[in-house]
This record gives structure tokens, C-alpha cells and sequence, in this order.
């Protein structure tokens, strides 16, 4: 691991996140329409210099000046419930290593630091959405699988939108 620097991402590295959020995009959706592509990458740059290092944190590993694996922590604030009384709470995302760079434990690492933030930002919790390759990591660094009276839904809104 000592060839790998883990830090928080800053704006000065923008398209670096943008071409980051695009890697993650395309392996988990396969292909995406160019348009669709086309309106994401311009929408992408906007989103982080509004949220980057407020709401939105990036933790990554580089090796060489190339960020190699990468990590999202998205924090929002809710009224407070039995579930989080501090209101606040994290959602993991974008949870992407280059795949020459794979099982080194570089995306492990990384959750750990994002994390040891969380707690020191009082979050009540931090939850994610886990793909079958990438179940078996979140397990071992302690998420565990949610049950709930609640059924997860949405409504999508624009439906020209949809991929």
C-alpha cells in the first residue's frame, strides 16, 4: 500500500472526478445512450463545485498522479426520528477501483477513512446500495443488510430521462 497515496479529493482535481463518475457509470450501466452521456458529463462538473467538500466528499487512492480507486460520502440532513436522532446521515456511492488495480484492498482503505469522517461528523448512520461483486468487501468492513417495514420506492419523474 505504500505506493498509493488515500486522501480527500479537492476541485482542483474536477476532471479527474468527472472521468471518475463516468468509469463507475459505464461499468455498472454497460452502455449508455451518448446523449445520456453527453447531458451527465456536462451536469457533472456543476453538481461538484456546488457539493464537493460540503455534502459531497470524494476519498481516493492515486498512484502516480492518477486517482485509482474512489469512494463517495454524500451527507444530508433530515428531521430527526428514532433511526437518527442527530438528523444527519451518509450514503455511500461510486465505490469504483480501475480494474488493473482490483484486489489490492485499495477500495477497503478508502471506506475506512470515509468512515472514520463519518463519525467524527456525527453521522447516525451510513448506508449503501450493494452490487454482488462488491457485498462481500462492505460485509467485512461491518455493513449489514437492512430490514425494514418500509418498502424502497420511487417515482421517476422526467421519463425521457431514463436509460
Amino acid at each position: 500500500m505504500s505506493d498509493y497515496i488515500f486522501e480527500k479529493v479537492g476541485i482542483e482535481e474536477l476532471d479527474l472526478l468527472v472521468n471518475l463518475r463516468i468509469s463507475y457509470l459505464l461499468e455498472d450501466n454497460g452502455t449508455i445512450p451518448q446523449d445520456k452521456l453527453a447531458q451527465i458529463s456536462e451536469k457533472l462538473p456543476d453538481y461538484f463545485r456546488r457539493h464537493l467538500n460540503k455534502d459531497c466528499f470524494v476519498y481516493a487512492a492515486k498512484s502516480e498522479n492518477e486517482i485509482v480507486s474512489c469512494c463517495f460520502l454524500i451527507v444530508s440532513e433530515k428531521p430527526s426520528n428514532l433511526s437518527f436522532i442527530n438528523g444527519v446521515v451518509g450514503t455511500v456511492m461510486n465505490v469504483y477501483t480501475n480494474p488493473v488495480f482490483r484486489r489490492r484492498g485499495l477500495a477497503g482503505k478508502l471506506l475506512k477513512m470515509l468512515l472514520a469522517d463519518a463519525e467524527k461528523m456525527g453521522l447516525d448512520f451510513v448506508e449503501l446500495k450493494a452490487t454482488d461483486s462488491g457485498y462481500s468487501l462492505y460485509k467485512s468492513i461491518g455493513f449489514e443488510d437492512t430490514v425494514s417495514k418500509y418498502h424502497n420506492m420511487k417515482i421517476i419523474m422526467n421519463s425521457d430521462k431514463k436509460i
